[in-house]
């Protein structure tokens, strides 16, 4: 049985639920767009059914940015992935993309319960956007100019974390 994800923004207003079978907080992303708007060290997704997110309070708190792909370049354009956040605190929430409809991405940081366990080694993607200053984290890591070939689900039944 999945695990049930417990999540909410920073001030509280927003609250949500959603079924994992993908909980491990394995893969962080330094790309700009994660940076900017999670944070200078990146995101960390993880995967869950898009069909099981119950937003329990504070709807009316969230809203969706697009990301602006290949900023200031010949080929910008919007990002058919949509970022969920709290207006009141600009906590990013989950992402959701129509391209897979059956998921969506909940970021670690906006998981309360259970706690997420910590992976034995990290990976880190979309380093070829990275500057300098972004130190990686410490400990095992494998790390990419641009993604792995696992998805998130792969990864997870390959090191016998996927929670059927």
């Amino acid at each position: 049985m999945p695990v049930q994800l417990e999540g909410s923004c920073h001030c509280g207003a927003v609250r949500f639920t959603v079924e994992s079978h993908t909980p491990v907080p394995y893969q962080l992303c330094v790309c700009s767009i994660c940076r900017k708007v999670g944070g200078v060290g990146g995101s960390i997704n993880l995967g869950a059914k898009a069909e099981t997110l119950r937003i329990t309070q504070g709807e009316e708190h969230t809203r969706v940015y697009n990301a602006v792909l290949n900023r200031d370049t010949p080929r910008q354009k919007i990002a058919s992935s949509e970022r969920h956040f709290c207006v009141r605190c600009a906590a990013m929430l989950w992402a959701y993309d129509d391209t897979w409809p059956e998921l969506i991405h909940p970021f670690a940081s906006a998981i309360d319960s259970p706690p997420l366990e910590p992976p034995e080694q990290m990976v880190v993607v979309e380093t070829n956007s990275k500057p300098d200053y972004v130190r990686l984290p410490e400990g095992q890591k494998k790390v990419y100019k641009i993604y792995g070939r696992d998805s998130i689900e792969d990864w997870h039944k390959k090191h016998g974390k996927y929670v059927p």
